[in-house]
């Protein structure tokens, strides 16, 4: 049985479903991150099965000087997705505030924490990378 998880964005205009989420996910520190979510960090979780229910012609899209393409909502500004350089428009790593359910996710680690913003606190149960996870 598969289970469907929902979200949108802040004003509701763009919805989206998806069939999967990759049980863990990282927050993430690096200057991108932090300035694209208005956050100490943003953390964004892996995806399969993804459907645009309303508001695709909403989304909008930023590639950064490095090729990584960061997606949001052209109405209310929300910060929706990331997608590594070259990377397919469904394959995607979804912001996980954008959820509306809840899903069965656990953040574990913590990654490039070289960006981190020197007023946040890194919690001590989690594993703290300088760059990205290890290979």
């Amino acid at each position: 049985m598969t289970t469907t998880y929902r979200g949108s964005c802040l004003c509701g205009d763009v919805r989206f479903s998806v069939k999967g989420v990759n049980p863990s996910a990282a927050n993430c520190h690096c200057t991108m991150c932090r300035k694209f979510h208005g956050a100490a960090f943003g953390t964004l979780v892996s995806v399969s099965g993804l459907r645009w229910l309303a508001g695709d012609s909403n989304l909008k899209e930023f590639v950064a000087a490095n090729g990584t393409t960061r997606t949001f909502c052209g109405q209310c500004g929300s910060s929706l997705g990331f997608r590594v350089k070259g990377a397919d428009a469904t394959d995607i790593e979804l912001a996980i505030a954008t959820f509306d359910d809840d899903l069965p996710v656990s953040v574990d680690a913590s990654i490039y924490t070289h960006y981190k913003a020197n007023w946040c606190d890194l919690p001590a149960s989690l594993p703290a990378y300088g760059e990205g996870r290890p290979g």
